[in-house]
Formats: structure tokens, C-alpha cells, sequence
């Protein structure tokens, strides 16, 4: 299992011609990869695969794509990192019916997110191929 600070690799000291040249991954907000921690990073993959798989992400829905890294998830830790990242501007909260919320990302949650990937394929020398018709958020 990890806690919520083991799940992010840090920006190097040095870097070359080939690393992306933003390291800090920085959302349109503000917020940094770095500024996020693991669980909450976990969080934003949880509700981006969900979408990608057009599924409602609901809390429960999300809970259940964390639970097997993470074990049990207690309501109060879910509920408040999703709060955090609502706040952070990463994540946008809507009512979807009396008694459920559903979460989806922001442009800038998906932009930071679309910025770590890029920055692991670079980092690996793996190309990316376009899949979603080519458009940015």
C-alpha cells in the first residue's frame, strides 16, 4: 500500500535538452504536481478513468478504483481530499441526484494530469499518440 506522500517522483536537480521544459507541471490554477499529495494525484487518475470509461464518478465510484492500492478508504479522508481538489479548481462538484455528488475534472485538472504523463513518456522515450482527435484543455 502507499501513503499519500510516497506516490510522486520528484523533479530532478539537473536536467537535458530532452526533459519537458516545465517541470513543475503547474494547472492554470496555480497548483503543482508537487503541491498534490499522493492520494489526491490517485484521486484525479480515479475520476479520469472513470470518465474515460463513461462511468458516473460518484464518491463510492471513486473509492472503489482507490481501494485496492490504498485498503479501506474511510469516508472522511475521501470526501475531504475531494474537497481540496474542488478548491484547488482541479476537480468541479455537481449535484447528481438528492443524495450524491458527482466529480468531474476541470481543464486544469486534465491539463495536469496530460502534463505528468507527457512528462513520464519523455522521461522514458515513449511516444504519445493522439487519441483525442488532437484536442487540448
Amino acid at each position: 500500500m502507499y501513503d499519500d506522500s510516497s506516490r510522486g517522483l520528484e523533479s530532478p536537480d539537473t536536467t537535458d535538452a530532452s526533459t519537458v521544459s516545465d517541470q513543475r507541471l503547474v494547472a492554470d490554477g496555480g497548483t503543482t504536481w508537487g503541491d498534490l499529495t499522493g492520494f489526491q494525484r490517485d484521486t484525479l487518475e480515479a475520476i479520469a478513468r472513470l470518465e474515460h470509461d463513461d462511468e458516473t464518478s460518484y464518491g463510492l465510484a471513486i473509492k472503489r478504483h482507490l481501494e485496492p492500492q490504498y485498503g479501506e478508504v474511510n469516508h472522511g479522508r475521501l470526501y475531504s481530499n475531494l474537497d481540496t481538489l474542488v478548491e484547488r479548481g482541479l476537480v468541479e462538484k455537481s449535484a447528481f441526484d438528492k443524495r450524491t455528488n458527482e466529480y468531474t475534472l476541470t481543464g486544469d485538472g486534465r491539463r495536469l494530469l496530460r502534463q505528468r504523463v507527457e512528462r513520464l513518456a519523455d522521461t522514458f522515450e515513449i511516444e504519445i499518440g493522439v487519441t483525442d482527435g488532437g484536442r487540448n484543455e
